[in-house]
């Protein structure tokens, strides 16, 4: 029978491992803070930050959620991060995605300072992550390797295949396995025949968006499965994989919910811890 990769165990471990130092900080007197920017009303992004902002209670950091109307112009979001950069107050910045559609998403998330940027999602933070130098990792990937780690899933000398070649998860992860050693491969919308290319990884990361893409004829008998998807379908959550196929093939994999999801919140908080004391620079 399959391992079930428990993400919401390891979420546990990395918040608990956090509270120390949260106390530390907030013992001389540089309390970290997230500043969650949630522009407009859609409801998916409010769960979100709802879920964030509790994360953040658990482990003792304070959180300033701010919500403009969904009306803002790109100029005035630019405006308000560039206050935030400047408050001496806030550790960490994170800007709701996605933002609506007369606001120029990249031109907001590049004017984020890169030693606040907890998504890890600045180039600066790229470019740092692509060169191994210290720097604040995307969330999603970061959280990934934290449960293979913790789980003690080898990763040196294996073969990994990622689906998907997003520059928040798809391209990140590449480089975090490629960094632990494992012979990478990124699977895309114009890779011809995907299934055969998925079925030589010994570790599998689904991060396609489309909801059970993934399918036995993906999945080599034995291999990790990591589920980076989250797609609703008819009223239920699904993930980029064919549960069924994952129980039977995979020897563990990440159930969704409960999986990789978990991990994402945790990681943002350690970037926030970790850009309150200055340890990423």
């Amino acid at each position: 029978m399959a391992d079930i990769l428990d993400g919401k165990l390891i979420r546990d471990q990395i918040l608990a491992e956090l509270a120390p130092r949260v106390a530390a900080l907030s013992g001389a007197g540089r309390r970290p803070q997230l500043a969650v920017v949630l522009v407009g009303n859609n409801a998916a992004s409010e769960v979100y930050v709802r879920n964030k902002i509790a994360a953040c209670e658990k482990t003792g950091i304070e959180s300033r959620k701010i919500t403009p109307e969904a009306t803002l112009s790109t100029e005035a979001l630019l405006a308000l991060i560039d206050s935030l950069n400047r408050d001496p107050a806030v550790s960490g910045i994170l800007v709701q995605l996605p933002l609506p559609p007369q606001i120029d998403a990249s031109r907001v998330l590049d004017a984020i300072d890169p030693d606040k940027d907890v998504d890890g999602f600045h180039p600066l933070n790229a470019g740092k992550l692509l060169a191994g130098a210290p720097g604040l990792r995307p969330c999603t990937p970061s959280g990934v390797m934290q449960l293979l780690l913790r789980y003690r899933i080898p990763i040196e000398g294996r073969k990994a295949v990622i689906v998907g070649r997003s520059d928040i998860v798809g391209k990140p992860m590449a480089i975090l396995l490629l960094a632990a050693n494992a012979t990478v491969t990124i699977c895309h919308s114009r890779t011809s025949n995907v299934a055969e290319e998925c079925r030589r990884a010994d570790i599998l990361v689904a991060a396609i968006g489309r909801a059970e893409m993934i399918g036995e004829d993906h999945i080599k008998p034995g291999a990790v499965v990591i589920d980076v998807g989250m797609n609703r379908v008819e009223g239920r959550l699904t993930g980029d994989v064919e549960p069924a196929a994952m129980r039977r093939l995979a020897s563990a994999y990440t159930p969704v919910p409960g999986g990789v999801g978990p991990l994402t919140i945790a990681m943002l908080l350690s970037n926030t811890v970790q850009a309150a004391e200055g340890s990423h620079r």
